[in-house]
């Protein structure tokens, strides 16, 4: 068995995973140290209210612009900045993890432009319903809409795995079952928001954007996995 000596221990991560992850972890830090005095004086108390106000999706806002067509206030861009900005320091490590682990399987694969499709897409689609299926007034924040984005991908890679090796391709699904069980539990038992509108329709819109931007399309995909 050869090994390369100059390898590294650990895989390294896909840029773009990095590039994605970078702004999320430095906001995070910045909202931290703010928060306890570490910088910014007394104002950096209210950094992450003001990031919310400033930078989350905002459903009223999104219903103005569908009727007026004005796209002030950055309603546009809010239905893909809303993603940097996390409500806790909780969240925002769930989501680098999450982004992390599932942009290393997807981005091993896809390539860098189509990985930023799925985020940003799956950011888009989660906005979108999230101002169009609900009348809530919370602000839309938080990297989880296009987190399932990626899980929707990276479900699009084990679909085809499973077609490959002739196993139920339903089997791919079970990751998702898994987590919006879950969150269905926390939801019952804690209270929760409609946030979960968003979720799925990040999941929904990276599995299908996965058939768009993969490799290739679906033929080539199926040929990289069997010789994975």
């Amino acid at each position: 068995m050869h090994t390369d000596p100059n390898a590294p221990p650990v895989n390294p991560l896909p840029p773009i995973v990095w590039a994605l992850a970078t702004p999320i972890i430095l906001l995070e830090l910045a909202f931290s140290a703010g928060t306890r005095g570490f910088v910014g004086g007394p104002n950096a108390v209210g950094w992450r209210l003001s990031a919310i106000e400033d930078y989350g999706f905002f459903g009223p806002l999104f219903d103005r612009m569908l009727a007026t067509g004005d796209m002030g206030g950055g309603a546009l861009l809010r239905m893909f900045s809303y993603v940097f900005v996390n409500y806790s320091f909780t969240q925002t490590i769930f989501v680098i993890v999450f982004l992390l682990a599932l942009g290393n399987m997807v981005g091993r694969i896809f390539s860098a432009p189509a990985v930023l499709v799925i985020f940003f897409g799956s950011a888009f689609a989660g906005a979108a319903a999230y101002g169009l299926v609900l009348d809530d007034m919370r602000p839309l924040v938080g990297g989880y809409p296009a987190v399932y984005g990626l899980i929707g991908a990276y479900t699009f890679l084990l679909w085809i795995k499973f077609g490959v090796e002739g196993s139920s391709q339903y089997q791919a699904f079970t990751l998702i079952a898994f987590l919006m069980g879950i969150q269905l539990i926390f939801t019952l038992l804690f209270g929760g928001t409609n946030d979960w509108v968003a979720d799925i329709a990040g999941f929904v819109a990276g599995f299908a954007l996965s058939f768009i931007v993969s490799p290739g399309g679906w033929s080539r995909v199926r040929a990289r996995i069997k010789h994975r």
